[in-house]
């Protein structure tokens, strides 16, 4: 049975006791498990239908208006009143808790859209009628899983270069440095904005173009824990042994660059919500009509008598960076070895 090293449980334990990280982390967690289920919470589909005896599920199948009974070979419009009468005269519709999608533009609001939040419309509608609650929750999943994309793919590459660096130091440390040092002196948003304005920007060509420029600041970090591991005993009695170097760099002296590599990772995480919502704002970010935090509160900005939409886009961003924010204080305490040998 696979178990925690005693190093490791002291740290879950420094990590535990910091009680604002640790409800964090699962205030976190429920918030982000929730938005993978997104389409069963906010969707223009039914989640199960029963009709004529048969189970039908839409939320996950294309179903024509023929397959249920109706007369046209299109996809089937469940808000359209004479087909939900129809499924509802021999059968049942089930719903998700909001009827409505990200992209759902609805046509029987009460009064011009913006609308305030009502009963049907938990947090308004934007300008474009739709819900703002389901444009949160779907936004909210596509902001964290682009950034912990981009974090995974920033730390690889981040510690690759910097333990090449670190570990053979010289000539390689030299040029590398110099090419750092021209590489993050690049105006990093505006080429964003003339790349993205040169392609038409999706999920991954925006994640492709932002990984060029993430991946750097993990490498300083990385590159002083090899520069310092290479020299130690253990390390150099290891190279007289025989040891190849990739065995030693991964088994004796990434281990403990990666102490160092995790406490920033939570950090990445935030600069990585904070620059695709930036880019989403100013427009040179996801495609039109994705589910998007920043185009909330450039809504928000272009509709001040619609205050729900900025309160909407400052409540969700507010409280995903600050949680992340606590739960990378917890992290950089429970890796200090300073707190571990104290407690």
């Amino acid at each position: 049975m696979w178990q925690l090293s005693p190093i490791n449980r002291r740290r879950l334990a420094t990590f535990r006791s910091n009680r604002r990280a640790w409800w964090s982390f699962w205030i976190f967690m429920v918030i982000f498990i929730l938005s993978l289920g997104a389409e069963l919470i906010a969707n223009d589909r039914p989640l199960l239908i029963r009709y004529q005896g048969s189970f039908y599920f839409p939320a996950f199948v294309d179903y024509t208006e023929a397959d249920l009974g109706g007369d046209f070979e299109t996809s089937a419009d469940y808000h359209d009143p004479w087909l939900r009468e129809h499924i509802e005269n021999d059968g049942w519709i089930l719903w998700p808790p909001v009827p409505y999608s990200y992209k759902t533009h609805i046509n029987n609001l009460p009064g011009p859209a913006p609308t305030p939040p009502s009963r049907d419309n938990w947090l308004g509608t934007d300008d474009q009628a739709r819900d703002v609650f389901a444009r949160v929750i779907y936004g909210f999943r596509i902001s964290v899983l682009f950034a912990l994309i981009l974090t995974f793919g920033s730390a690889v590459l981040g510690v690759l270069v910097g333990a090449i660096q670190g570990y053979y130091g010289g000539k390689v440390d030299l040029l590398g440095q110099r090419f750092l040092e021209i590489w993050s002196s690049l105006p990093v948003l505006f080429l964003l904005i003339i790349l993205a304005s040169i392609i038409t920007p999706n999920f991954w060509w925006l994640l492709g173009i932002m990984l060029l420029f993430s991946w750097t600041s993990l490498v300083d970090v990385v590159r002083a824990e090899f520069l310092r591991g290479r020299n130690l005993d253990y390390v150099r009695a290891a190279r007289a042994l025989g040891v190849s170097n990739g065995r030693i760099m991964l088994r004796h002296i990434l281990p403990n660059a990666m102490v160092a590599t995790l406490t920033f990772m939570p950090f990445l995480l935030t600069g990585a919500i904070s620059t695709l919502t930036s880019l989403d704002f100013l427009g040179f970010g996801l495609p039109p009509g994705s589910a998007s935090l920043g185009e909330l509160v450039s809504q928000g900005k272009n509709n001040l008598h619609a205050p729900w939409l900025a309160l909407s886009a400052f409540g969700v961003l507010s409280l995903m960076l600050t949680l992340l924010v606590f739960i990378g204080e917890g992290v950089r305490d429970a890796l200090d070895p300073r707190l571990i040998n104290k407690g």
